[in-house]
């Protein structure tokens, strides 16, 4: 029998409550919009979602023991995520849930703290156009995706992303003056398959994108690894090395 692929799509939901035309433009929130998108391209997918009003973020030790991928959006209150939260979810990526993180969720806790380093960026956020361009055409995650990805409003981000060297780069985008950005870029922590991607501000409809979304689909295939058991690499003591050695 097929396990249903697990997935949990995170959000802060602070713009979407608090903002009306954020709330016109998505009024399921960001989560909604993604959690469909998902689910019309991952048939026979469980799906669910979780915003950081609810108890534990809704990121649970159970939710998370249950969900084989989880996405990530954040922008006003990463300052709000509790920090016994994230050193779950870090706890759970590292024993191998895969992990997608989305545009200004570069400066969550969770994906900061997973990568060491500021995953600090230059950013313009005006009605720009992104071009996304995939440079790893063979890899499942650019599966089915044109090159470019045309999302005609979105905010700029621009080199430098003060990132580590991605394992993967999938993709990178260009914007009208000039700038470009590594907006597709993989991960790997402890067990962990973490895929990091830039378009989705909340001022413009990227997660109604159908190519977009497509991606996100790609990448939540290409992140799961339901049959591991979760556990993060550990520490072994080898016995002595008379197993290799002559009588």
């Amino acid at each position: 029998m097929t396990v249903p692929l697990r997935v949990t799509v995170w959000n802060e939901n602070v713009h979407e409550t608090t903002e009306p035309a954020v709330a016109a433009r998505y009024p399921e929130g960001i989560h909604g919009a993604i959690a469909d998108g998902l689910a019309e391209r991952l048939p026979g997918a469980e799906i669910r979602t979780a915003t950081l009003e609810q108890p534990e973020h809704g990121l649970t030790e159970e939710v998370l023991a249950a969900t084989d991928v989880l996405t990530w959006w954040g922008h006003a209150a990463h300052d709000r995520v509790s920090d016994a939260v994230v050193d779950r979810v870090r706890r759970h990526v590292q024993g191998g849930m895969g992990l997608l993180v989305l545009h200004s969720g570069h400066y969550s806790k969770i994906f900061t703290t997973l990568l060491g380093t500021t995953c600090s960026l230059d950013w313009r956020n005006g009605e720009d156009r992104e071009l996304v361009w995939t440079v790893a055409p063979t890899h499942p995650i650019a599966e089915g995706v044109p090159s470019p990805i045309v999302i005609p409003q979105q905010e700029m981000y621009g080199e430098h992303f003060d990132i580590p060297a991605p394992d993967e780069l999938v993709f990178i985008s260009s914007f009208s003056g000039g700038e470009v950005f590594r907006s597709g870029c993989t991960f790997t922590r402890g067990h962990g398959r973490i895929f990091y991607f830039s378009p989705g501000d909340q001022e413009f409809p990227v997660y109604h994108h159908p190519h977009v979304l497509r991606v996100l689909a790609n990448a939540t295939r290409w992140a799961a690894q339901p049959d591991r058991p979760r556990a993060a690499p550990a520490l072994h003591q080898r016995p002595e090395p008379d197993w290799f050695l002559d009588d």
